[in-house]
């Protein structure tokens, strides 16, 4: 709470008893920011480097492993293999480091110092999601480093580039469910499960759009319930392909309308935490 107090509460006060109120943006600006690293330097010495490092040499053993049983294109199984696990992996870490770091604030009570700041919470809840979105470029990058042993640079860089605005997502959903609930589990169990349902939806989707099937009153509501879900949820199958890291890069239109459609959905989750957050009364 102290390291709280320096990079956050004098600086803030300095410059709100410095300057006029029309340069309040600056001083949220200062704020938010001073949050952030706060919350980097909390991931940093969490156990999130140490599983991180865990994860990526899990990867790569598991990929060496399945090149030696592999009777054909084996870089190809290589590479799909360890960007799946590579993307799961991060995915789940950051989930767990936001949805921790904020258990433990609660647990602590260092949330209720952190209102009695002079700061809005705005200010507070976008500065950690800042933070929690660095530490996801930092596993971003580091997960996407193993995959050159095996695909191309360009590939790579579009691979990680969607996977750094994916966790990004990921990290603003865990702080919105962290909020919501207060406590671990149930935070990293929602997470995980819009997660999951988010990426197996297009296949949900072409499994229950298929001809074969009978076309009858239930199975057309349900294809209309699956739709109304797909049309509410972010389309993660359309992001961090693989076939990008064994085909080739994707489009330039394809690729940007799916980095768009992350950051969308990404402000839409910030503003629903602000939202809910505005609302109770702490």
């Amino acid at each position: 709470m102290a390291a709280v107090r320096r990079l956050v509460y004098l600086p803030t006060a300095a410059i709100v008893g410095s300057f006029p109120a029309q340069r309040a943006a600056i001083v949220c600006m200062h704020a938010t920011l001073a949050l952030a690293r706060t919350t980097l330097l909390e991931a940093r010495r969490s156990g999130l480097p140490w599983l991180g490092l865990a994860s990526l040499l899990a990867a790569t053993v598991l990929a060496a492993f399945m090149a030696q049983v592999a009777l054909t294109e084996s870089l190809q199984l290589q590479a799909a293999l360890a960007a799946a696990l590579l993307r799961a992996c991060g995915a789940f870490l950051v989930a767990l480091a936001v949805a921790s770091s904020t258990a433990r604030e609660f647990a602590d009570k260092g949330f209720e110092f952190m209102l009695s700041l002079p700061l809005s919470r705005t200010t507070q809840y976008l500065g950690r999601w800042l933070g929690h979105a660095a530490s996801a470029v930092f596993v971003a990058i580091g997960f996407s480093l193993p995959l050159l042993l095996w695909s191309a640079p360009a590939a790579v860089a579009h691979w990680g580039l969607s996977l750094a605005f994916e966790l990004a997502l990921v990290g603003a959903l865990a702080l919105f469910f962290s909020m919501a609930f207060g406590q671990l589990l149930p935070a990293v169990a929602a997470s995980a499960g819009f997660y999951l349902l988010a990426r197996a939806l297009g296949t949900i989707q072409a499994i229950v759009q298929a001809p074969l099937l009978e076309s009858d009153w239930a199975q057309r509501g349900a294809r209309w319930l699956i739709d109304a879900i797909a049309f509410l949820l972010p389309r993660l199958d359309a992001v961090t392909r693989t076939d990008w890291l064994l085909y080739g890069t994707p489009q330039a239109t394809e690729y940007l309308a799916a980095l768009g459609g992350l950051a969308l959905y990404t402000v839409l989750l910030l503003a629903a935490g602000l939202v809910d957050l505005q609302r109770r009364n702490l």
